[in-house]
């Protein structure tokens, strides 16, 4: 018993005693030895000679990038001037010049800080349209939107028929009727897209037609939701020739037909 007592004395008094080492992870040497080249910076770059390539109409034009004449930036500089110069409803995108007040002749009628628009985002319209800048607003909405994408395939949009803009009448000239919406600057007829290509789609024909019916359809949709009302040749037999698009509200949100 005294010996085996004594082994278990010698074993507890091993497991106590402390490491060899430290416990601690030991910082490596250096294992990779770097040279100083005596500069951080890369070494410059020697100047590319000029790339060119010699076209089919054997005219050699350089791949390399030239820089704008003062010319042209003078005409760019030009361009941007003569735009703010024309723009109305705080929008360059939008031409034409301010009006102001147009005074009603019926009871209803009238608009305040009227605008005489000439051409949207780059479209001109066939007459100067006097409407609100909410109205010219939601027009460029819809030119930029749904008609210029609509017929870009088509040889791209330049222009709009205008068929009816503002005018102190009732709805579809209608004795008694209520005031129109053109009577208050809050609308616009359309009755034909011009194309760059000189071709013209009218809504008459080209709702029907089968090389345009898609497109129109995606035109008329595509104004609901910029404008409150849209009305087309399936609406009512007033707007068998034209879309009527105006910027009315409604509870209910847009009504388009």
């Amino acid at each position: 018993m005294i010996r085996w007592a004594c082994v278990c004395l010698l074993l507890s008094g091993a497991a106590l005693a402390g490491p060899d080492r430290s416990l601690r992870p030991v910082l490596r040497g250096n294992i990779l030895t770097l040279e100083p080249s005596g500069s951080i910076r890369p070494n410059q770059r020697g100047v590319s000679a000029e790339t060119t390539i010699t076209r089919d109409n054997g005219i050699t034009v350089s791949l390399r990038p030239t820089l704008r004449s003062r010319r042209v930036v003078k005409q760019a500089q030009t361009q941007r001037a003569l735009l703010a110069k024309g723009a109305v409803c705080g929008d360059v995108a939008i031409q034409g010049k301010a009006i102001g007040r147009v005074q009603p002749k019926l009871k209803g009628c009238g608009v305040d800080n009227a605008v005489q628009v000439e051409s949207v985002s780059g479209v001109r319209l066939s007459q100067a349209a006097v409407m609100d800048c909410n109205t010219a607003t939601a027009l460029k909405g819809w030119i930029e939107g749904s008609a210029k994408p609509a017929f870009a395939k088509k040889g791209g949009l330049r222009g709009l028929r205008v068929a009816a803009h503002y005018a102190c009448r009732t709805r579809n000239n209608l004795p008694g009727g209520k005031i129109s919406e053109h009577g208050r600057g809050r609308a616009i007829d359309i009755s034909a897209f011009q194309l760059h290509s000189g071709a013209e789609v009218t809504v008459l024909k080209g709702w029907h037609a089968a090389q345009s019916r898609k497109t129109m359809r995606r035109v008329h949709k595509g104004a609901c939701g910029p404008f409150g009302t849209v009305l087309g040749p399936n609406s009512d037999r007033f707007h068998q020739d034209h879309f009527h698009f105006d910027t009315a509200r409604y509870r209910n949100g847009t009504y388009c037909r």
